[in-house]
């Protein structure tokens, strides 16, 4: 399978400067332009493509991914770990701060729904400035 670019990208569900942007990173090859024609692309750089997007709905960040790339290379099952109990570990914290704003913004609208009166508290919260400490 040969492909431009373009094609490539809506094979990932990108967009053209998204491939090149990766290709800049280093984490996509871009082909050799034989007797100066189209680059083409195979399978291989729709599997590279759709393995990034992947990474990075799982939150790795464009370096991790580069390493998780370079590690499938390499079958480093040991490091590939270590670099997913780290992301879940960032997920962790931020799942515990949304849950933090939820239940503030859960006890705000509780608030606000008590009465009809006087300014309501959600809007307070953030006029305030306090929506570190409310929200």
């Amino acid at each position: 399978m040969s492909m431009t670019i373009s094609a490539l990208a809506r094979a990932g569900d990108v967009g053209v400067e998204t491939v090149r942007f990766y290709q800049r990173r280093g984490l996509l090859d871009a082909p050799d332009r034989p007797d100066g024609s189209v680059r083409r692309y195979g399978e291989g750089d729709v599997r590279r493509l759709r393995f990034i997007r992947s990474a990075q709905a799982a939150g790795f960040t464009l370096e991790q991914i580069g390493e998780l790339l370079q590690l499938d290379a390499g079958q480093d099952r040991k490091r590939a770990r270590e670099l997913a109990a780290d992301r879940i570990a960032a997920l962790d914290v931020k799942i515990a701060e949304l849950e933090a704003a939820r239940a503030a913004l859960t006890r705000l609208a509780r608030q606000c729904h008590a009465s009809d009166e006087g300014p309501c508290p959600i809007i307070a919260a953030f006029e305030d400035g306090a929506q570190t400490s409310c929200v």
